[in-house]
């Protein structure tokens, strides 16, 4: 089946992932040839950078750790520079299933009125695979019911990292991106540049490195922190970015 996106790209962040971000790396070449890969090196101190290039991804290293948001945007900006018409987030740890990637470029072929589309592991129950712990599970039904009532839309999985956008959202947030609590936030900030966005069931595997932010005593801490962030991004005052504006960064400039 052909695609109305002729140069889609997989956006790799990876801290300290050298154990399976070859990996990674291999199962979106075997599952989505047509995707170019870039991975970008949150400022790993491990042999991260050398194992993506020898699975042949491009790779941009930072100079130091930046966190989630500030390695998507780089990679973000990376897109909007070599002009890619798609973008698919796909996390360095192992937790998303490249074999996935075909659903959400197909749900975005169907709905040109969108610009995003998130893998969702809670959609549909009948979905079988990783779910993650009870813990996060409560924190997620809080986001979802905040974001929910934000965008007037059914949002399940707002933690979800697992996100594919179209020339619309790579411009928006190649400018303007949440570095903190990105997943949650990037909702809002879509929501309120009012760009569309769905959710479609997908499977998930269960981390090969790493552990979850909302683990343990954490969570109710994080889950403050994050509605918090949430309620300041509401209200706070964001550049507008129309369809073919360029943004004024560079890739130099965001590492």
């Amino acid at each position: 089946m052909s695609s109305r996106f002729h140069k889609p790209l997989a956006i790799v962040p990876a801290y300290n992932e050298a154990s399976c971000v070859r990996g990674v790396v291999a199962d979106i070449n075997r599952a989505c040839p047509d995707f170019d890969v870039v991975v970008i090196d949150d400022g790993s101190t491990d042999r991260t950078a050398d194992e993506a290039r020898a699975a042949g991804a491009d790779v941009i290293r930072a100079p130091f750790n930046l966190g989630i948001g500030g390695a998507m945007q780089c990679g973000y900006v990376y897109a909007l520079e070599n002009g890619y018409d798609l973008a698919i987030q796909v996390d360095g740890d192992g937790q998303h299933d490249a074999g996935q990637i075909g659903v959400l470029r197909a749900y975005l072929d169907r709905h040109p009125e969108l610009q995003m589309v998130t893998g969702s592991r809670f959609l549909e129950h009948t979905v079988d695979g990783y779910r993650s712990s009870p813990a996060r599970r409560a924190g997620i039904r809080v986001f979802s019911t905040l974001l929910s009532a934000i965008t007037r839309q059914r949002i399940t999985d707002p933690t979800s990292g697992f996100r594919m956008t179209t020339r619309r959202g790579i411009e928006l947030f190649a400018r303007d991106y949440p570095h903190d609590y990105p997943e949650v936030e990037a909702v809002v900030m879509l929501h309120h540049h009012r760009l569309r966005s769905a959710e479609v069931p997908v499977q998930m595997r269960a981390r090969l490195n790493g552990r979850s932010s909302i683990a343990g005593h954490w969570s109710v801490f994080y889950m403050i922190k994050v509605l918090l962030a949430v309620m300041v991004g509401v209200f706070r005052a964001r550049p507008n970015v129309e369809a073919g504006e360029q943004a004024p960064v560079t890739a130099e400039q965001t590492i």
